[in-house]
């Protein structure tokens, strides 16, 4: 007879999911016993990390991805990266061992205490199976929840007596639909207002990336001649950024954002929050006179909208029928973008310089990973993502994401046949929130280029404290790190950048090699404007 455990496995195979990321816990041995050779195990060091992984591997594949974790101590070390799933709306299978069912009532050593609201409220469904052979039924749920929009993490709590237990017949492996189509009267509407728009303005979001739906995008800002700006903090490219209508990344703060849309009387955001705010900076949410109208697929993203008109529906999909809908306009296109200025001349180089290098050395094909919030602005003034599927970061804002989904992502591209080339932008703060990650790229070989700005601080914390004028604030700096001697313990190759003309010859070395390598490079200790 079937247990538990078999039948299981044969509905992984069968929705794909032959990857399993983790690290291994007593509570969950019983599940990766006997693990079959037709499987994948991706071993990570710390539950954050695998986290990382599983996340930036589905972004990669556009699958959804499969990341068992240890009980409820796991379940906490990969709390940080959950909510950046969460926030990236990336569809992740989360299990985690559970003690002996015949336990639980005295609540036992690694039992974890009420576990379907551990993760809550980072994930679309959590469940902890009544009886063992409602496990595979419960997976065939939890992917079907996964996948639907807005795509999003799931958890299962799974009792580790339960596995060898007889199964019942297994659950019918079924599809879902992963695209809602837009209300075909209220896009009427959204068209009518764009088509008698004075000065219409597109503002784009990373669901635009998600759906494909690059063509569609451009094939709109032209129509309309209509300048284009990303959501503020994107986690993902959302238009050719060297399109003449592209204008940049919006500011993340309420008044700056009515301002840089001054002029505008229509704003159509689409894929994107309305907005996405850190630094309170107060203002009007709009310029005076304008009229936002807003696409997303995500219900709660549209109620909690301070302002503007929602309409429900897949980025794509509605893009597609908005293209439909409106008639050229019969004004000029907008200007285009100045290019920036070059940067100046400093030792140690400053931010700015360094990535002017690395634009210059950018591979064919690219993958930018990030997480180096302090140089973030100067990053995306001097590399320009052309390609869809090209930039991803954590839509969160907290760090531990990059370096493991750099990891992820760099393995999606081997397991598809891509090949990508894979560079991580990490700063010497972010690099040791999910540091181990180094380990898992280096077991697996990947050709993965981490650049490291080394600036010795949290220089973003620093910018902050300069805008909310709080002086005095302890440990921004982080005197004594050798990234060099960390990642060759990881079993990395390091070298240090001591001159931007070294970039190039180390970048093509990195991405032509059969293990992870870790370039850090000093950089100016200035500490940048946060708006």
């Amino acid at each position: 007879m079937a247990t538990v455990r078999d039948t299981t496995y044969e509905l992984l195979r069968a929705l794909g999911l032959t990857t399993v990321f983790g690290n291994p816990g007593s509570t969950e041995e019983t599940f990766l016993q006997g693990f079959p050779a037709d499987f994948t195990y991706v071993h990570a060091l710390h539950e954050a990390s695998a986290v990382g992984m599983a996340d930036g591997y589905a972004q990669a594949t556009g699958r959804p991805a499969h990341v068992n974790l240890h009980t409820a101590p796991g379940t906490g070390n990969g709390m940080g990266n959950l909510v950046s799933a969460w926030h990236n709306k990336t569809p992740l299978i989360v299990t985690a061992g559970q003690q002996n069912r015949e336990m639980l009532l005295i609540e036992p050593r690694l039992a974890s205490r009420r576990p379907a609201e551990l993760t809550q409220p980072y994930v679309k469904w959590a469940h902890e199976p009544t009886r063992a052979q409602d496990i595979p039924a419960a997976f065939m749920r939890a992917y079907a929840t996964a996948v639907q929009p807005p795509a999003g993490p799931v958890y299962l709590s799974l009792p580790m007596d339960d596995w060898d237990r007889p199964a019942d017949p297994s659950p019918q492996v079924r599809t879902v639909a992963t695209r809602i189509a837009p209300d075909p009267d209220r896009l009427r509407g959204f068209a009518e207002v764009l088509a008698g728009s004075r000065a219409p303005a597109l503002v784009l979001g990373a669901a635009v990336d998600r759906a494909d739906a690059w063509p569609a995008a451009v094939a709109l800002a032209e129509r309309l001649a209509a300048p284009v700006w990303s959501a503020p903090a994107p986690e993902r490219a959302v238009f050719p950024e060297d399109h003449p209508h592209f204008r940049g990344v919006l500011p993340y703060a309420i008044g700056p954002l009515a301002e840089a849309l001054r002029g505008h009387d229509t704003v159509l955001v689409v894929g994107a929050p309305v907005f996405r705010y850190y630094p309170h900076v107060p203002g009007e949410y709009l310029p005076a006179d304008a009229r936002l109208l807003h696409v997303t697929d995500d219900p709660d993203e549209s109620a909690r909208a301070p302002v503007g008109e929602s309409l429900l529906g897949d980025t794509g999909l509605a893009l597609a029928g908005l293209l439909e809908l409106v008639p050229p306009a019969d004004r000029p296109p907008p200007a285009t973008r100045p290019d920036s200025a070059p940067p100046e001349v400093t030792e140690p180089p400053s931010a700015d310089a360094l990535f002017a290098a690395l634009a210059a050395h950018w591979p064919a094909d690219g993958v930018l990973v990030q997480e180096s919030p302090s140089n973030l602005a100067a990053l995306r003034r001097r590399i320009r993502i052309s390609r869809p599927r090209s930039y991803f970061t954590m839509a969160s804002g907290g760090l531990g994401f990059g370096l493991p989904a750099a990891v992820g992502i760099a393995l999606g591209e081997r397991d598809t046949g891509r090949g990508r080339p894979v560079v991580a932008v990490i700063g010497d703060g972010s690099l040791h929130y999910s540091v181990q990650a180094l380990w898992t790229a280096a077991q697996l070989r990947l050709p993965l280029a981490v650049l490291v700005p080394v600036n010795h601080q949290y220089a973003i914390l620093k910018a902050f404290a300069e805008l909310k004028h709080t002086p005095g604030v302890p440990a921004l700096d982080l005197p004594g790190l050798d990234v060099t001697a960390v990642a060759r313990g990881y079993g990395c190759a390091a070298t240090v950048l001591e001159s931007l003309d070294a970039l190039g010859p180390a970048l093509d070395a990195a991405l032509a090699a059969d293990r992870p390598t870790v370039l850090p490079v000093p950089i100016s200790t200035d500490v940048p404007r946060i708006l």
